[in-house]
Parts: structure tokens; sequence; C-alpha cells
């Protein structure tokens, strides 16, 4: 087998193990890896490609690894969709029980659920919504 091939067959196994785990810790290792291949076709040799995947591992790892936690780490101002209500204020428009209840939610009515499945909250109160599941808003009494 070439030597190329080594790095190639290495870069597909940490890019599949980087599938796996999703936690961008292989994948800079698997870039690493193609560049040792392209080292080894450029004809430099076996020590030459090994310096360039240690290296520009190091390097990749050193630099996009901060930036893809930044990612995963986001913000709770940027979130959108439903998980953007998680931990907003609402106000009960109608008797929050186990079987029914609704809330005005950033000026829409939801359909609401006590977070707790015993809670009573009446209609009127500040609630906080905990969690989004589906259509229905599940609150607690503030």
């Amino acid at each position: 087998m070439d030597a190329w091939m080594f790095w190639i067959l290495l870069a597909v196994l940490l890019g599949a193990g980087e599938v796996m785990t999703l936690s961008f810790f292989l994948a800079p290792f698997a870039l690493g890896a193609l560049l040792g291949a392209a080292a080894e076709l450029a004809g430099a040799g076996s020590i030459v490609a090994i310096i360039v995947f240690l290296v520009s591992s190091a390097l990749l790892f050193g630099f996009l690894r901060p930036v893809a936690r930044r990612h995963m780490r986001m913000p709770a101002q940027l979130r959108t969709g439903t998980d953007a209500l998680v931990g907003v204020t609402a106000v009960t428009t109608a008797r929050i029980d186990a079987h029914s209840g609704s809330v005005k939610l950033e000026g829409e009515v939801w359909t609401a659920r006590p977070y707790d499945g015993e809670e009573i909250i009446e209609s009127g109160r500040r609630v906080q919504v905990i969690e989004i599941r589906g259509a229905t808003a599940l609150v607690s009494e503030m």
C-alpha cells in the first residue's frame, strides 16, 4: 500500500469518528491527514508528511476548535423559533391545569399546561415558560 493511501484511510477514519461524536475534536486531525497525503503525493517523503500532519493538525485544532465551541454555546438572545420563548414571561388568559389552559406569549395565545403536572394557575397570573412541547407552553407561576 502506498503511503498516501494510508493518509487518506486515516483521514476517512478520523472523519467517520468525527461524524459519530459531533464534538469537533477529530475533524482537525482528519484535515491534517489529508494534508499529509498531499505531502506524500507531492513526493516530500514520509518524515515530511508526518511533520505536515502534526503541525497542520495542531494549528487547525488550536484555531478551529475554539470557534466551534463558541458556536455550540449559542447565547439566549440569539436563539430562534420556540427555543427563543423559553424563559419568557407570559400572562395566563384562562385557568391552567393538567388538562386545559392558555397564555398570552409574545402577543400570541398559546395552549399551556403546568410544568409541574399538578399545579393549578388562575387566569391573569404571570408565569414563566419553562419548555415548549409542540404547540404547548409548559409554564410555572412566578
